[in-house]
């Protein structure tokens, strides 16, 4: 997604739509289950390849690898770094997401065998890479909008026009994309020839999926089968739709960011998280990998940065995203304290002063590593709430295998005093604070 209008229709869709009926039918792929082990006890990281350095190349970014390995990274999920089209292009550099060719890189990236040696580099690291994929729509001159016309969706007049909705609170008309037709077989057989040439060919170990709940849970079910032929994969859902976990390990945690930014404005506190985890609004698989986080692409540069939605709250909230149930995110920038919104259409380098919050990620990568019972999906233990005598301080256990994580974290600016289970002893956290006790802490 590169929209902002775009961004705060699917967080309404995600928090108010999530409330419907669950869908029925779709047959879970043991692929999907039982998740690949290097993703278990994972993190996820996003890069933003013309961000990321003032370079904007992958070269640049591969100096970055070292050091992101040694903040305790395991997933690399790469924006869209496929060309991008000029035609209806928007500002400068255009949308990543308006794909003009599925097989070749963004020369402004650098060469296909610059990405080759990234990926090779990053496994040579102990790092896995995934890929940004675009399968609702491509960019107007896309070579498929003339070879394969057909694929395409059309108006009244025959002619393919800009993705529209008008299915949210006004209509959206992304202007520099065109949407594919997913009625038509051969498109099928198109995309999956095209994903899984950067499994083949480049050895990635998987994708996100850009609005995934647009495309057929059928295609990603049939895809996934042909991807696991050439090597086990990690998938990615832009989406919170809990049967798109038939052929995905993991789907996006909207719900748990809007209780977070709610949290730091005040608008929230323990009471919201203990009704979300007693009462979850939509039930997920056992083996269903939820993405918790505080920030992403979409979310800094459409809906504001992290100070803006979080100010001093900002650790006390990626704490919760780190250790609640779940695959935490890190977004590109995040370790620098990333201030601003950056640019979407433009050249708008990170300032990464020093990276002033890595060994904070560190240290909560880290935790999650070492400790079973904050693994992800069903490898991780379920969450105990625990009563802390204020609704300003939450309070919670995890369990796996005897392996025990206990937080509390102040969801407010002034120092709280609270007491726990079993316990008269009165403990005391400042504003925003936060404890963790765990073997490995």
């Amino acid at each position: 997604m590169r929209h902002a209008a775009r961004s705060l229709c699917l967080l309404a869709f995600a928090l108010c739509t999530a409330y419907g009926p669950l869908q029925a039918g779709a047959a879970q792929l043991p692929a999907a289950a039982d998740h690949v082990a290097w993703s278990r006890n994972a993190n996820i990281y996003e890069v933003n390849i013309r961000q990321y350095t003032k370079e904007g190349s992958f070269n640049a970014f591969a100096a970055h690898l070292p050091r992101l390995r040694k903040m305790g990274v395991d997933i690399l999920w790469l924006m869209p770094v496929q060309p991008i089209g000029e035609l209806n292009r928007k500002g400068k550099l255009g949308s990543y997401y308006a794909v003009r060719d599925y097989t070749a890189v963004n020369p402004e990236f650098g060469t296909m065998d610059d990405f080759k040696r990234l990926v090779k580099q990053a496994h040579g690291l102990g790092l896995k890479v995934i890929l940004d994929w675009v399968a609702n729509h491509t960019a107007f001159d896309h070579p498929w909008t003339v070879e394969h016309k057909d694929w395409y969706l059309k108006n009244d007049k025959g002619e393919i026009y800009p993705v529209t909705y008008l299915d949210g609170a006004e209509p959206e008309y992304w202007t520099d994309v065109t949407g594919l037709d997913w009625k038509q077989p051969a498109l099928w057989k198109g995309m999956g020839d095209a994903m899984a040439f950067w499994v083949r060919e480049a050895g990635i170990d998987g994708f996100r999926a850009d609005v995934a709940a647009k495309v057929p849970t059928a295609f990603w079910e049939q895809t996934r089968v042909e991807l696991e032929k050439i090597k086990p994969v990690f998938m990615l859902a832009e989406a919170w739709q809990p049967e798109l976990h038939s052929a995905f390990d993991m789907s996006y945690g909207w719900d748990t960011l809007a209780l977070f930014k709610d949290i730091a404005k005040g608008k929230s506190d323990a009471r919201a998280l203990r009704t979300f985890l007693a009462q979850p609004p939509v039930p997920y698989p056992a083996h269903a990998y939820r993405m918790r986080f505080t920030s992403n692409h979409d979310e800094n540069s459409w809906q504001g940065s992290d100070t803006e939605h979080y100010g001093p709250a900002f650790k006390a909230m990626a704490v919760l995203a780190a250790t609640l149930p779940g695959m935490p995110l890190i977004y590109g920038g995040q370790e620098a304290g990333l201030d601003k919104r950056l640019a979407f259409f433009e050249k708008d380098p990170i300032d990464w002063k020093g990276y002033p919050y890595a060994s904070f990620y560190a240290g909560l990568l880290k935790l999650k590593h070492e400790n079973r019972a904050l693994w992800n999906g069903q490898y991780g233990g379920p969450v105990t709430v625990l009563e802390t005598g204020t609704d300003k301080v939450f309070a919670f256990r995890r369990e796996k295998d005897g392996n025990v994580v206990s937080v509390a974290v102040n969801l407010s600016g002034v120092p709280q005093r609270y007491t726990l289970p079993g316990s008269a002893a009165k403990r005391s956290l400042k504003g925003w604070a936060y404890r963790i006790d765990a073997p490995a802490n």
